[in-house]
């Protein structure tokens, strides 16, 4: 676990999602109030998060609804701005997820020193957004060819909205995808944002692949981040920060606040 040691600081760390509004070029798109609004929205809840104590933070286009697999360049560039400026607001350790083109989000990474990247990097599936398939081979050449071999990739095995083509146990899943490509952390979700993370799939994946950090990557909330983080190496969370607990809010700091408390009551029971 030395590089989440290394870039939080703390064990098992807590990774906040900061949710931009939708972009230009999305369909819900704000034109009426522009990037400056988007700006000053995720300007708000990232403040939020930092004050109710996150480890970390990862910027995502998640209100790009539907989501493209191969995105446009409007939206990373404008991801790229709005970072750029949010940069002296940000005192913890940030990443990026460009909603869902793996190469847009190193590129994104690159481009603002993000340290991490949240992607589907690897595998082939039935979804809500078409046939989804991937070529991990081509995007961490990629990487390396643009100068962002130190960037971390977290791999989500278990894409929300999409399922695995073809009869693979979740477990065999883990062990190839880090025998071939070397992940250095593993992403399991449930079915969509705010979806619980099933606790026997993701120690199925711990089990099978206990060298490699393992996120529970939504759903995680005050009632089971303690069993979640009895299995997992840390979360991505999102939906249960927001007021209220539903996807489209904005953040609310008491929420990030008592849950975090929680989870750092955990930390000390774990020593």
């Amino acid at each position: 676990m030395s590089w989440l040691n290394e870039v939080f600081q703390v064990k098992k760390p807590i990774i906040a999602m900061c949710h931009l509004q939708a972009l230009p070029g999305d369909p819900g798109y704000k034109r009426d109030k522009g990037i400056g609004w988007v700006l000053d929205m995720a300007r708000k809840d990232l403040i939020a998060l930092q004050k109710g104590g996150v480890d970390g933070v990862m910027f995502s286009n998640e209100f790009s609804l539907p989501y493209l697999t191969e995105v446009e360049p409007v939206t990373y560039t404008t991801m790229a701005r709005i970072i750029g400026e949010l940069k002296h607001d940000i005192n913890i350790p940030f990443g990026v997820n460009v909603l869902w083109d793996p190469k847009a989000s190193i590129d994104l990474a690159v481009a603002t020193d993000a340290l991490f990247v949240r992607e589907i990097f690897t595998g082939v599936y039935a979804s809500d957004f078409g046939l989804w398939n991937t070529n991990c081979g081509e995007v961490i050449r990629h990487q390396h060819h643009i100068g962002g071999q130190d960037i971390k990739l977290m791999f989500n095995i278990v894409p929300e909205s999409a399922s695995y083509l073809g009869q693979r146990d979740v477990a065999d899943i883990a062990r190839s995808t880090v025998f071939n490509n070397k992940p250095d952390a593993l992403c399991v979700s449930g079915l969509t944002a705010g979806s619980e993370t099933d606790s026997s799939t993701l120690k199925k994946v711990k089990d099978a692949v206990p060298d490699t950090p393992v996120f529970a990557n939504t759903g995680v909330s005050l009632l089971n981040v303690k069993e979640q983080l009895s299995i997992a190496d840390g979360t991505v969370t999102a939906t249960t920060f927001k007021r209220d607990g539903v996807f489209n809010n904005e953040i609310d700091q008491a929420r990030v606040t008592a849950f975090m408390d929680v989870v750092r009551r955990v930390r000390k029971e774990d020593g």
